[in-house]
């Protein structure tokens, strides 16, 4: 049985060679993340490079960071002590020096009022605003810790004036759009203006270009609907956000925003320490196989490592361990989901709902569709249904674009003036690499009328004798 749940993996531009990126494939790799936070755009282009000679499959997804904070830079890290008293300010040229902590937001001690919490490096250190004044927030240190340069600083409750993008930002969204990435996922989303302010620089540079919208702050749980009118998927970027709310409200935030991105069609990416232990250890926590596995049962179209393959110590094990607990999960429980209907496209709905249910009760062993944008397998995908789906697409870019969905296995095929053809020539295809047999009842939704029309029928029979009548 094929894994359905795709795998996402950070790679840094320090270890990128085509050797290991084809290893991490081979384990089950679907889609390589770039942090544009640590990466300059020539750190950027050698592991795109580098990706590309290893499949045209490989989706690429490119970070912006987002209207984050951050603290300075630091010749010596600030160690505090709970009841100390430390000074913050904004000023992203400064240096971080004695008991002044300097941070990347200009706007910083105007917008944080007396009595608000301070959290630094995704909570390790917690400050309360004692004072302000026009130059300083004065901070009482509520834990013991280090304060680093390069940190992140989050504010929960209060909403900072930054602005959706950096010049950073821009600058690498243009040159993911010269670079015909597949997918930029945009940083600390509060609603569908964050997004559109990245849409408008693409739509400049006439760039098809997917956005995932990530999902790290309450404004981003709260506005998901407005979000995903816009985006075209979410990360569930876990660590910020559990900053950012209470943490014991993630689990349950989590499954409601998996089964709304279905319910909408759009992929969704369940990220952050995942295997986190895996950096240093060759074996996940008992919890970290909980994790994987749950998001797994919350039906995820994809996980993703972090620093897990980015600097970690076993990035190779790391692929291939959750890839096994997918596969556990999977191959152990039937994954359908009865999905709404969608409104829009109401004919490509019922057909892969259809397409979906009939293969279950007649107990095919795979479903076989074309699509020019990806729409009707992301509808078919949406029910999350047990058998794999090879798409078959007309375009590389879409190819690649559905290596975010769930159980999506997808081929590039050339479009023919009799509308059956490619379908038949993808099976034939199919059986000669040896993932389908002539015997292998099949379900195949597709087209009479053309491959701009969209799907109108549903047809199940055997490889063979689709082959032989052309479907």
């Amino acid at each position: 049985m094929r894994r359905k749940t795709k795998i996402v993996a950070t790679i840094s531009d320090r270890n990128c060679e085509p050797e290991f990126l084809k290893q991490l494939y081979d384990a089950g790799m679907d889609v390589v993340r770039l942090n544009t936070a640590h990466q300059t755009h020539e750190d950027a282009l050698k592991v795109i490079e580098n990706v590309r000679k290893v499949s045209n499959k490989i989706a690429i997804l490119i970070d912006t960071k987002g209207p984050e904070i951050r603290t300075c830079g630091a010749d010596t890290p600030l160690t505090v002590a709970y009841g100390d008293f430390i000074q913050i300010k904004g000023a992203p040229d400064e240096r971080s020096a004695g008991n002044i902590i300097y941070v990347s937001y200009p706007g910083f001690v105007n917008d944080v009022p007396v009595g608000t919490t301070i959290l630094i490096d995704d909570g390790s250190i917690a400050l309360t605003v004692k004072e302000r004044n026009s130059d300083f927030l004065t901070c009482f240190v509520e834990n013991d810790g280090i304060i680093y340069g390069r940190k992140s600083v989050n504010i929960p409750a209060v909403h900072v004036k930054l602005p959706a993008l950096s010049e950073k930002d821009k600058g690498f969204i243009r040159f993911a759009a010269d670079n015909h990435v597949d997918f930029i996922a945009h940083s600390f989303v509060r609603h569908r203006e964050d997004v559109l302010a990245v849409q408008r620089i693409l739509d400049e540079r006439k760039s098809t270009i997917k956005i995932i919208a990530k999902i790290e702050n309450s404004g981003g749980v709260e506005n998901i609907d407005e979000i995903l009118e816009v985006a075209y998927g979410i990360m569930i970027a876990r660590g910020d956000l559990a900053v950012e709310i209470p943490a014991e409200k993630i689990p349950l935030v989590q499954k409601a925003l998996v089964r709304r991105c279905i319910e909408k069609r759009a992929p969704v990416i369940v990220a952050t320490q995942m295997l986190h232990s895996m950096m240093t250890s060759p074996r996940p926590t008992r919890a970290e196989v909980s994790d994987v596995a749950n998001a797994c049962l919350d039906s995820t179209d994809a996980l993703m490592l972090s620093g897990e393959t980015a600097s970690g110590k076993y990035p190779l094990l790391a692929v291939q361990t959750m890839a096994k607990i997918a596969n556990e999960v999977e191959t152990n429980r039937s994954t359908y989901i009865n999905t709404p209907y969608t409104l829009e496209n109401k004919i490509t709905g019922y057909l892969a709902k259809s397409a979906v249910k009939a293969s279950m009760r007649l107990n095919t062993e795979a479903i076989v569709a074309d699509s020019i944008t990806g729409t009707t397998i992301r509808a078919i995908a949406a029910y999350r249904g047990d058998n794999p789906i090879y798409a078959q697409t007309y375009d590389e870019k879409v190819m690649r674009e559905l290596a975010l969905s769930f159980g999506v296995h997808a081929d590039t095929i050339q479009r023919e003036e009799a509308t059956t053809i490619p379908i038949r020539k993808a099976i034939l295809r199919l059986i000669e690499q040896g993932i389908l047999k002539e015997d292998t009842l099949i379900t195949v939704l597709a087209g009479h009328f053309g491959s701009d029309h969209g799907a109108s029928y549903i047809e199940i029979s055997t490889a063979k004798r689709m082959m032989a009548r052309g479907c």
